[in-house]
C-alpha cells in the first residue's frame, strides 16, 4: 500500500480520517514490514491489533500469525476490514478503551495519537510476549524518557515498573495520508518483573500519580493535593523533592515510607 493506493481506498470508502482522533494512516509498506519484524510474530502468536486502520499491519500480520484480533470503533473502517479480511481476522467492532480484550501473546498497533496513553496503561495491565507500537515521537519520549528530563512522568515510571521499553525507529510525518503534524517512532515494550520491590503496589501507583499530576510542587504537597497527608513526624524521605528529580527506585522507597506513614 503506498501513498496513491492510500488515497484511492479513502476516496472509494468515503472514509474521512478525524484530526480529533489523531487518525493517520501509514502509506509506507518497508516501514510496515519493518514494525512487523521487529515483534517477532511467529505462527504460533495470537496477535492484537488496535486501530487498523486501511490494514496496511493488519495484512502483513494476518499472513504472519496463528489468530489476528484486530479492535475498530469507526464503522467506516471496520466495514473495510471485515469486506478485505473476511475470516483472516477476528474483528471487535468497539471502543478499545470499553471491549474485552482477548488473550494475546504480542500486541502490534499504529496506535491513534488521542488514545496513547490510556491504550499503554491498559496494555500494562496484561500478559504478553511483546509489543511494538507506532506512537508521537514525542509520546515515544515520554515513555523512555530518563529521570530529570522534561519528558520524565508518570507514563515513563509506569512503563519501568513492569517493562522494559525502548525506541527503535524514527518514522517521518511524510509516511502518512494525512500528513500529521509531528513525526512519530516505533517502540518496543517488552515485560518483566519489577527490577525493585515495593510494599504496596497500589500506594505507589497512587504516589505515582500524585507526584507528576503536580509535579512543580514540592511531594510533600503534591500528595497533600491528593488526600495524602504525612505526619509530621513521619520518616518520610524525599518530601522536600520534586517527583521529577527521582528515580523510580526513589519512588518505591518514598511509597514504602508513606504506606508506612498512613497505615
Amino acid at each position: 500500500m503506498n501513498r496513491n493506493e492510500t488515497s484511492r481506498l479513502m476516496s472509494e470508502r468515503n472514509i474521512r480520517p478525524k484530526k480529533s482522533k489523531g487518525q493517520n494512516f501509514l502509506t509506507d509498506e518497508r516501514v510496515a514490514s519493518r514494525h512487523i519484524e521487529f515483534a517477532s510474530v511467529s505462527p504460533d502468536d495470537n496477535v492484537l491489533e488496535v486501530g487498523p486502520g486501511l490494514g496496511i499491519l493488519t495484512e502483513k500480520l494476518a499472513d504472519a500469525c496463528r489468530r489476528l484480533t484486530v479492535i475498530e470503533i469507526e464503522n467506516t473502517l471496520a466495514d473495510h476490514i471485515e469486506e478485505t479480511f473476511g475470516d483472516r481476522v477476528h474483528l471487535i467492532r468497539g471502543d478499545a478503551l470499553a471491549v474485552p480484550w482477548p488473550e494475546f501473546d504480542r500486541f502490534v498497533s499504529n496506535l491513534p495519537y488521542s488514545i496513547s496513553t490510556p491504550i499503554i496503561f491498559r496494555l500494562l495491565d496484561h500478559d504478553f510476549k511483546k509489543a511494538v507500537v507506532m506512537v508521537q515521537k514525542e509520546f515515544a519520549e515520554r515513555m523512555a524518557a530518563c529521570r530529570g528530563s522534561v519528558d520524565y512522568s508518570r507514563l515513563t515510571v509506569n512503563i519501568y515498573y513492569r517493562a522494559d521499553c525502548r525506541i527503535l525507529e524514527n518514522v517521518p510525518a511524510s509516511r502518512f495520508k494525512p500528513r500529521p503534524k509531528v513525526d512519530s517512532a516505533i517502540v518496543e515494550i517488552v515485560p518483566r518483573p519489577p527490577p525493585f520491590t515495593v510494599v504496596s503496589e497500589e500506594m505507589f501507583f497512587k504516589v505515582v500519580d500524585a507526584g507528576f499530576l503536580h509535579r512543580r510542587k514540592k511531594i510533600r504537597s503534591a500528595l497533600r493535593t491528593e488526600g495524602i497527608t504525612i505526619p509530621e513526624n513521619a520518616d518520610v524521605p524525599f518530601l522536600d523533592d520534586r517527583m521529577e528529580t527521582l528515580s523510580p527506585e526513589d519512588i518505591g522507597k518514598l511509597s514504602d515510607a508513606v504506606y508506612e506513614a498512613t497505615r
